[in-house]
Parts: C-alpha cells; sequence; structure tokens
C-alpha cells in the first residue's frame, strides 16, 4: 500500500466523515495485523504500525521486521474489507459521541416521512426519528417541512446511529426560550422551573438578577412578540409566565395565577401545600379538568390541594374524629397528625413509623398495627369509589339512551351536564362545583369509620353526599371528567375553568384547548 494513498485517505475520512485522524490510522493497523494474521498464520505473533507523519507501514513477523516485499503480499481486499468495517465503526462512534453530547439541546431539520405515525427528520449527517408518542398531540407534520425538535435518545443500531427526537419535553420550552430571548443566555434573566402539558399549557417559572429587569416582561417581549413566536413553534400551546421565588408562600400563589390566593399551609413531613381561596376563585383555581392545579404542583414541587375555608375545616374535623376510631389513637394524637397535614387514611398509611413514634409517643408495634387498619380502610375507600364510578357510568349511559330516543331522563335519574364550555360560562358553575368540590376532590382522602365506607371519587361521607345531590347533578358529567383526571394524575382536583395565560397577546384570559 503506498504511503501517500494512505495519508489521502486518512485525511479524507477526516473531512468528510468527521473522524479523527488517530481512529483511521489505527482502524488501518488492526486491518493489516487482520490480514497479516490470514496469510501467515492465526498464531503468529505480528504487529503492524503507521507512521503518522509519512504513512509508512512498519511490520513485524515474530520480533522480525518485514520488508516492503513481504507486507506487499499480505492480502490486499481482505485488508480493504477490514479498513471499510473499522471506518464505519469509526464514523458510529464519532456520530454517537457528536449526538449524546447535544441530548437535551434543540435541533433543526426537514422532515422526510411523515404518515401520521413515526416521523424520521433529516439531520444532515443522520436521519433521526420523531415517534408518535413524542409528537405535540393534535400536531400534523408534513413532508420536506423545517421542524425543531430535543434529542431525546441517542443509541446504536449496528453500525448506524439512531437519534430519537422530541417535541413534549420541556427542555424543548426552555431551549425555545433561549432562542428568542437573548437576555438568557446573557444571564441577566433565568428559567428556574418549568411544567407542561404538551399541547395545552405549559407553566414558566423566570427570576431576573437585575431588580430593574422585570423577567415577565422580558420573556413575553413587546406586545407579545416573544412569546408568540415560542406558541406559533408548539403549535399553539398556552404558555403563562410566571415570577419565581424561593419562598413556597410566594411562588405557589404565583403558579396558581390568575386564581387569587388567601393563605397557603406547607405541610413539610408529607410536601403538601393546602391553598385557601374563595369560593368565587375555587374553579379558576383548579382549572378545568384540574389542569391549573396539577401544572403549579409540578412546577412548584408540591402536592398542592385547593380548597375554601370552610372545606378545611370540615376535612380537618372529619379527619380528627376517623383518626380518634382506631384502636390506640387519642384526639391529642389525631389532632398533632392534623396538624401536620395527615388528613386522610391514604395519608396515615404512608406515614414514616419514627415520625409517627415521635409524634404519639406509642410503640413501633402499635403503630404497625395502626398503619395496617389505616391501608385496609384506604382500599375500603378505593373499592366504594370504583363502584361509585360505574354507577355513574351506568347512569350516564342510561340518559343519553333516552335522550337519543327523544325522551325524559326516568324520574330519580341525575341529568347529566355539560362542562362549561369557556370561562364565560365558569361563572354560572362556580357556585354548585363549589359545593360539590369536596365530593370532587378528596377521595380517598377524608377518613371514616368502617362503617362509613365512603366511596373516593366523592370523598365525603354518604350524608354530605345526599346532601349535595343536586349540585353533583348539575356538574355529573364535568365531575366524573375531573375524577378520572386526577385518578390518572394522582392529583385530587375538581372540576373548574382555568384562567388566561400570561403569553402577551392580547387576551390574557382565553380558554383551554379541547
Amino acid at each position: 500500500m503506498n504511503p501517500q494513498d494512505i495519508l489521502r485517505y486518512v485525511d479524507s475520512m477526516h473531512r468528510e466523515k468527521n473522524i479523527d485522524t488517530d481512529l483511521v490510522f489505527s482502524a488501518i493497523e488492526s486491518a493489516l495485523q487482520s490480514a497479516a494474521k490470514r496469510q501467515y498464520g492465526e498464531e503468529s505473533d505480528i504487529t503492524v504500525n503507521l507512521d503518522r507523519s509519512n504513512g509508512r507501514i512498519m511490520a513485524t513477523l515474530d520480533g522480525q521486521p518485514l520488508g516492503d516485499d513481504q507486507i506487499g503480499r499480505i492480502g490486499a481486499q481482505t485488508a480493504k474489507q477490514v479498513i471499510i468495517q473499522k471506518v464505519r465503526e469509526a464514523e458510529r462512534d464519532s456520530l454517537m459521541t457528536e449526538y449524546r453530547e447535544q441530548i437535551g439541546e434543540i435541533v433543526s431539520g426537514i422532515i422526510g416521512k411523515a404518515d401520521g405515525g413515526v416521523a424520521t427528520v433529516n439531520l444532515g449527517n443522520v436521519e433521526a426519528i420523531l415517534p408518535r408518542s413524542e409528537q405535540i398531540p393534535g400536531e400534523t407534520l408534513h413532508a420536506n417541512e423545517r421542524v425543531r425538535a430535543i434529542v431525546f435518545e441517542v443509541r446504536a443500531a449496528g453500525n448506524r446511529v439512531r437519534v430519537v427526537l422530541s417535541r413534549t419535553r420541556p427542555q424543548l420550552v426552555q431551549r425555545l426560550f433561549e432562542q428568542e430571548i437573548p437576555e438568557l443566555s446573557e444571564g441577566v434573566i433565568s428559567i428556574n422551573s418549568i411544567s407542561r402539558e404538551p399541547g395545552y399549557r405549559s407553566k414558566v417559572a423566570v427570576s431576573s438578577v437585575d431588580s430593574q429587569v422585570d423577567p415577565i416582561a422580558v420573556c413575553v417581549g413587546y406586545r407579545g412578540s416573544r412569546i408568540k413566536a415560542v406558541r406559533e413553534e408548539l403549535a399553539g400551546e398556552h404558555i403563562d409566565v410566571v415570577r419565581f421565588s424561593d419562598d413556597p408562600q410566594v411562588l405557589i400563589p404565583n403558579a396558581l395565577q390568575p386564581a387569587e390566593v388567601e393563605q397557603v399551609l406547607l405541610c413539610d413531613l408529607i410536601g403538601r401545600a393546602i391553598v385557601l381561596v374563595q369560593e368565587d376563585q375555587l374553579s379558576l383555581a383548579i382549572g378545568r379538568r384540574g389542569q391549573n392545579v396539577r401544572l403549579a404542583s409540578k412546577l412548584c414541587g408540591w402536592d398542592i390541594e385547593i380548597m375554601t375555608g370552610g372545606e378545611l375545616e370540615e376535612q380537618i374535623e372529619r379527619a380528627v374524629t376517623g383518626f380518634s376510631q382506631i384502636d390506640g389513637v387519642t384526639e391529642e394524637i389525631a389532632q398533632a397528625l392534623v396538624e401536620q397535614g395527615y388528613l386522610s387514611y391514604d395519608d396515615l398509611s404512608v406515614i414514616e413509623p419514627d415520625v409517627f413514634a415521635e409524634m404519639s409517643g406509642l410503640p413501633l408495634e402499635t403503630i404497625d398495627r395502626i398503619v395496617e387498619v389505616a391501608e385496609a380502610r384506604a382500599e375500603e375507600a378505593e373499592e366504594a369509589a370504583a363502584e361509585e364510578r360505574a354507577q355513574r357510568r351506568e347512569r350516564e349511559k342510561a340518559q343519553k339512551a333516552v335522550e337519543a330516543q327523544g325522551g325524559e331522563a326516568p324520574a330519580g335519574e341525575a341529568a347529566t351536564s355539560e362542562a362549561p364550555a369557556d370561562d364565560a360560562g365558569a361563572e354560572q358553575a362556580v357556585s354548585a362545583e363549589a359545593e360539590s368540590v369536596e365530593v370532587e376532590a378528596e377521595s380517598p382522602e377524608a377518613p371514616v369509620s368502617e362503617a362509613e365506607a365512603e366511596p373516593a371519587e366523592t370523598e365525603a361521607p354518604a350524608e354530605e353526599v345526599e346532601a349535595s345531590a343536586d349540585a353533583e347533578e348539575a356538574v355529573a358529567e364535568s365531575a366524573d371528567d375531573s375524577q378520572e383526571t386526577d385518578a390518572s394524575q394522582a392529583q385530587p382536583t375538581a372540576v373548574g375553568q382555568d384562567g388566561g395565560d400570561v403569553d402577551g397577546s392580547d387576551d390574557p384570559q382565553r380558554n383551554e384547548p379541547s
């Protein structure tokens, strides 16, 4: 092999494939050594070295140098195939290194194929994939369109590199903000936290190192120009920009905007924040299908529960009564548990034994028995909730069947009604929803006696369920949607209307996408 040809080949691989020259030299050495072993025997002690400066080959066989004529007899075709294989592996490793360094970063490419499922995106030196699960819900991608996404995963697939992209991760929102807002890269303002439900709404908490700079105004831009550019890239997704604070007492009310918060009670032991609002703010704070409070919880890192002052008093009273019915738990211990934020059998079932022992002074054997009883009653409440959901669905099916026939609902059946479709209808549903919020938001939170075994979905004793039957009838379908959403998110909420987003548009309060 001509030394000059070797040098040209190495330089070509370096420029075209972005492969380190030393990797190419090592690949050629390995290929020549493999070919020599086939020529002289696998047991032969053969070494091959390439001079990086002039491309000359230096080889030894059992410690004796091989001349140029002997090296020339090494199977050229075999060496060529091995070199190609080694170069491909080196190219793959180079691409793996390049894109692994970009995980979490934004890239731009041209869509090659988009048939409603997995889309392929040409990034120039590699063809990436954008799975359906990583596409924004409701978004339609078309071939030959340019798309931006973050690098989500990089893995080897034989001699190829599989790059997986995502448009649903919160990092995409942050990277788009960084591209549109120079102050972020300059360090004047910073993004402290992001929570997102792709295609619907995101909440972004921002702060500024300069007290003279308003981080929210900077992110929104003149007449919303900056936030509008980000929203367009995210298929119209609503974005709330809120002011960050290290104090949860300040951050949580900010995260729940546009609802007005009266008081925030922090339960540090279980990471729960009880937020008290007026009844007319209840629906707004919870948001449609619990979206506002759910995103606020993710943004702040606290399990947020929204309720009115009256509901909190009722829940505390019910919790103290329920805990006191467990053998070994006195009213004083029950009161101490409630003061630390333990308001349900479910909470009590996961309490740390050492924390309970320090709080109550009870022996660990008694505590274990109390926790077992709490677990059993929490399971009973969950089973009752499942049964109640099934009964509710049956009532709805019967109602729909009657409506389809043009008749009226049978006597005694609760008529279902649609949840308010927009913010304008929120006020009409507030009073009914406020009355039934405990029914919708607390299960299986409120502890009861074994005989009462209340349903987890209604989350109130049977007598309260009966007392609020009229309110439940008025929002039956809305409550059902809320409960199913709450169960999937493990976030107790109630159905309501969300407030507007701080996105700099002309209308700060707009409806959630359906």
